[in-house]
């Protein structure tokens, strides 16, 4: 390292079984050199994260405020509460306005018990509850070990606290294949905001044309993307002109690094 379907016939540019049968030297059929990525950009939730491993932990954890609260009130009921509580939180935000999800997460869990928890009686089971659920999507290891054995920038770009994503990637024992971490809560905005890829960008001190960006979400991560001039990997994401590449397996991105920049309408199927 240095310092959230297949694209046939769907109006996708490329996918990655196409990368990985190009020629690995990296040139173009006039021979000469195609242009190498910089940097590697991911998501944490939906991409490095399997999101419903979160479901699960925290309607664990909300059987837990059951049981320990010894709460007269169905579990279906309670963690129905929870998800109107964090939603409300979210949806009460202004544009791209970071929210904390720590904060929602207190809202819910107050709003559950019927009375305030401070934070350092709740923090520490919630942490521990839904870590024994939380697990990385399927080849997400295995890509990043790949790509920080590769000359190219590896980072993240989400809209997590910053804390709750460093603790994510050390769970999962990624942390250091990671050169940067750029967090909503550090920039203070969310995803498709400029600012989120443009702090992320001057951290690793590389250029937007050179960088790709892997998200579960067309218009936050794609679109987003594109808006500051990165190209997108969609991995789950809906399809759409932002997209440059759409994988199904994170074990394929490390074939589209090695494939080199190549330009966006060559791309075109």
């Amino acid at each position: 390292m240095t310092g959230d379907d297949t694209g046939e016939a769907d109006g996708t540019r490329e996918t990655a079984s196409d990368a990985a049968t190009a020629d690995d030297a990296g040139a173009d059929p006039a021979g000469s050199a195609v242009p190498q990525w910089d940097a590697v950009f991911w998501d944490i939730g939906g991409v490095i994260l399997d999101v419903d491993s979160v479901k699960r932990g925290h309607r664990r954890y909300v059987e837990y405020l059951v049981d320990e609260y010894d709460l007269d009130v169905p579990v279906d009921e309670a963690v129905d509460a929870w998800r109107t509580a964090v939603g409300e939180h979210f949806r009460e935000r202004d544009g791209t306005e970071f929210r904390s999800a720590r904060d929602g997460y207190a809202k819910a869990i107050d709003a559950i018990v019927g009375e305030a928890v401070p934070e350092d009686e709740w923090l520490p089971r919630f942490r521990e509850v839904t870590g024994e659920t939380l697990e990385p999507n399927p080849g997400a290891r295995e890509a990043l070990a790949e790509l920080a054995e590769m000359d190219v920038h590896v980072g993240v770009i989400s809209d997590v606290d910053t804390a709750e994503g460093r603790h994510i990637l050390g769970a999962f024992d990624v942390r250091e294949y990671f050169d940067s971490v750029t967090t909503s809560e550090e920039v203070g905005r969310t995803k498709p905001d400029p600012a989120m890829f443009e702090s992320a960008l001057g951290a690793a001190g590389v250029p937007a044309e050179r960088s790709l960006m892997i998200g579960d979400r067309y218009r936050h991560d794609a679109e987003g993307a594109a808006a500051v001039g990165m190209s997108a990997i969609a991995y789950g994401a809906d399809d759409g002109e932002a997209v440059d590449y759409r994988v199904t397996d994170l074990r394929e991105v490390p074939a589209i690094v090695r494939r080199g920049r190549v330009p966006r309408n060559d791309l075109l199927l």
